[in-house]
């Protein structure tokens, strides 16, 4: 596999020389490979729709100047066949050596595909059929250096599909089709909400308070201030702030930004709607959502009035009709099999709980215990179009209390296809009631729940002015781009999803500046990569590495300096977990991954008061059992941040151990937790919640596990299901952990 990816590699490298050697030939000869003019008076499209009627063989007098990017080309003696592809379609230029003259003819034989040209000449259909320009000049217009992915097997990496989105679209034009639809549903989406009467505005990016949502911010330094701020994580207050001032319909459509890991349905840095209704409710927001959806139906996925019905990833979505309204407990009675509400016993919700392996905390009352419960039961069970109604006030810390049960908030949440598309509330507009739940939220804060709003003195003194009743809504506009768009991941309805930085190589520049001729002295290789972000020297494939010692020795050695059944026990998960990475990433040394996992906690129990110690001691201890210096290095590579004297890891082996070592304590952790005190039921959603909650096993330290994420250029969501997905591989030889 290495070897045909560095042939690749290779093969592209040869073929950007020799573009580029095209390029300086064109320059040589007086051409101009970047111009600055350029002319277009037809498109591809509008061409085979004006000239759908001409017939096969026939030329016409028509000029036109088209201009594309050249996606095949063909000689033939005399003649040379040129698909050009512009924003609307294709459109075939039939090149003839005697209507374009020796300098048009010349300038064919330094064209690539990729190239994009200009060409003006005269409409025609071929004797085959083939719509056609026979243009009288060709134009150089972008030299391309970089060929595009190979012809047959196109651009299928999602990594580098996502990375590079300009080749993504250049490729495929499913991936341009859904971009044009995301724009059409956003300009439906704002049509329709000033139809309605709604007004758009803007509201600040950057706030001082962290509010109108729960969730972890960005936190940036405003340097005239000399404070720092928040990218913003909802829009709520600052629109429900406009309600007061009188602007009794409004809506933004914006960036919002959550510091948080990215998965099938979340990406840090996302578009919401959220629109406020002065003298509305929650049925002013159903009906909303029930027209503005069914539109989109009609609009983009062409359902007829009355038939709203969409395919979503091969589930048939019914948006037709009224729309079910469902209490939460109602929802949550199902899933568990009984009744179950408000007035259930606390003590008997935690039993629903656990006996569903899903994690309670002691301070938890029956709202909290419903919700965890319809979170990771419920929600998933709905098909079409729900209004999830009646959500504890515990969970809603912005909503209207109930009247007929003030326990429970006047708030739904829209669920389609087993995920939310919208949040709405009947909007608390009780200035003293406001105050004291974000009194609360303060208090969770100082508890350790870092999503927790902030205290925000001005909100609730807009309050004091007076609020009119108030519907309140937000929509996910990337779901609801990837509901009508039926795409899977929201990463496919991004023109730029969050991705971890590049690593290029000092090669990688250096084949950029090739040539390059600058008008003042010019930054040295060096000092470009010094100014750039994770630039790395070239890395070679993994050398073969000897542990010195087998994993029976290995055990051993752990079991005599090692009494606590707990630490053996760690010391073999990490080693086992190792093994399954190194089977995926370096498979040759497997043996070698293993033995470190089992030893890298060697002398803790005998020398854990002295953590920068750590691994110092184990390091004679090796040696002295016949382990090699390439083990000992492994091994104290991970607690180099303790000890700044111990090499930091570098090889793939030495950043897993450094992510691994802590997150399967973690993981550990969780699982004896759980009813089945077994990992096969362990889910990546359940260790998030286990690792946003600090108070839980408090010695795992998160920082650790994030800069092991980092590491191994890996999302923390990735580097969660990969670690568990080993430990649940070693579970057949051991089922539990941490008992």
């Amino acid at each position: 596999m290495a070897t045909e990816k560095n042939a690749q590699v290779a093969t592209t490298t040869d073929e950007r020389t020799m573009r580029r050697a095209r390029r300086q030939a064109l320059m040589d000869a007086g051409i101009n490979p970047y111009p600055i003019a350029s002319e277009v008076t037809a498109h591809a499209a509008e061409l085979e729709g004006r000239y759908a009627e001409l017939e096969d063989g026939t030329d016409t007098e028509d000029v036109v100047s088209v201009a594309g990017r050249i996606r095949a080309l063909r000689k033939q003696g005399k003649a040379a066949f040129v698909v050009l592809e512009d924003v609307s379609g294709s459109i075939q230029l039939f090149c003839r050596h005697d209507v374009l003259g020796d300098d048009g003819w010349s300038l064919i034989s330094n064209l690539d595909l990729g190239d994009i040209i200009g060409a003006t000449g005269t409409v025609m259909r071929t004797r085959r059929g083939q719509l056609s320009v026979s243009p009288s000049s060709l134009t150089m217009l972008s030299k391309s250096l970089r060929p595009l992915p190979e012809k047959f097997h196109g651009l299928t990496d999602r990594e580098v599909r996502y990375r590079q989105r300009y080749v993504d679209l250049i490729m495929n034009p499913e991936v341009r089709d859904v971009f044009r639809k995301r724009s059409q549903i956003v300009s439906l989406i704002r049509r329709f909400m000033e139809a309605d009467g709604y007004m758009e505005v803007e509201t600040p990016m950057m706030h001082a308070i962290l509010g109108g949502a729960n969730a972890k911010p960005f936190v940036t330094h405003f340097n005239a201030l000399d404070r720092d701020f928040y990218l913003r994580i909802a829009t709520e207050l600052p629109l429900k702030r406009l309600i007061v001032g009188g602007l009794e319909r409004v809506f933004e459509i914006g960036r919002n930004f959550r510091n948080e890991g990215m998965d099938l349905t979340h990406n840090p840095e996302f578009t919401s709607m959220e629109a406020y209704c002065a003298y509305g409710d929650l049925s002013t927001m159903k009906r909303l959502s029930q027209d503005l959806f069914k539109m989109i139906a009609r609009e983009v996925c062409g359902c007829e009035e009355g038939h709203e019905v969409i395919t979503y990833q091969g589930q048939q979505i019914d948006m037709s009709g009224t729309w079910a309204s469902r209490p939460l407990s109602e929802i949550v009675s199902e899933c568990v099999g009984e009744p179950v509400g408000m007035d259930t016993p606390i003590e008997h919700l935690r039993e629903l709980c656990e006996a569903r392996g899903i994690e309670v905390q002691p301070s938890w009352g029956a709202g909290k215990l419903l919700f965890e419960l319809y979170d990771e039961l419920g929600e998933k069970t709905i098909v079409n179009p729900t209004f999830v109604c009646d959500y504890p006030e515990e969970v809603s810390p912005l909503s209207k209390r109930k009247a007929e049960d003030p326990r429970l908030t006047d708030r739904f949440e829209l669920v389609i296809a087993g995920h939310e598309y919208a949040n709405a509330f009947s909007e608390l507009n009780d200035p003293v009631d406001q105050a004291g739940r974000f009194a609360e939220q303060v208090a969770a804060k100082g508890m350790g729940d870092d999503e927790a709003m902030g205290y925000d003195y001005d909100y609730v003194r807009a309050l004091e002015y007076g609020m009119p009743p108030a519907g309140g809504i937000g929509y996910g506009i990337d779901r609801m781009v990837m509901l009508f768009c039926d795409q899977p991941a929201i990463r496919d309805v991004l023109l730029f999803p969050a991705m971890k930085p590049e690593t290029v190589t000092h090669a990688d520049i250096q084949a950029q500046l090739a040539d390059v001729v600058t008008d003042e002295a010019a930054a040295s290789v060096e000092d470009i990569a010094a100014d750039s972000e994770r630039v790395v020297a070239p890395v070679e494939g993994p050398a073969a590495l000897s542990a010195g010692i087998t994993r029976d020795a290995a055990l051993a050695l752990l079991a005599e300096h090692n009494s606590e059944p707990f630490h053996i026990e760690h010391g073999e998960t990490v080693g086992g977990v190792m093994r399954q990475f190194a089977l995926e990433i370096d498979p040759d040394n497997a043996d070698f991954w293993e033995v470190v996992g089992i030893l890298h906690d060697l002398d803790w129990e005998e020398h854990g008061d002295d953590p920068v110690g750590h691994t110092t001691y184990a390091a004679e201890l090796i040696r002295d059992a016949g382990g090699s210096e390439a083990l000992v290095r492994a091994v104290q590579s991970h607690n180099s941040d303790n000890n700044p004297d111990l090499p930091s890891p570098e090889l793939p082996m030495e950043k897993v151990l450094f992510a691994v070592d802590e997150l399967t304590g973690l993981i550990g952790a969780a699982v004896i937790m759980r009813p089945s005190k077994s990992v096969m039921d362990f889910e990546v959603k359940s260790l998030k919640k286990k690792f946003k909650d600090k108070r839980f096993a408090a010695g795992c330290d998160r920082d650790v596990i994030r800069k092991g994420a980092d590491l191994c250029g890996w999302e923390l969501d990735e580097l969660f299901s990969r670690t568990i997905d080993a430990m649940k591989a070693i579970a057949p030889d051991r089922d539990t952990f941490g008992r």
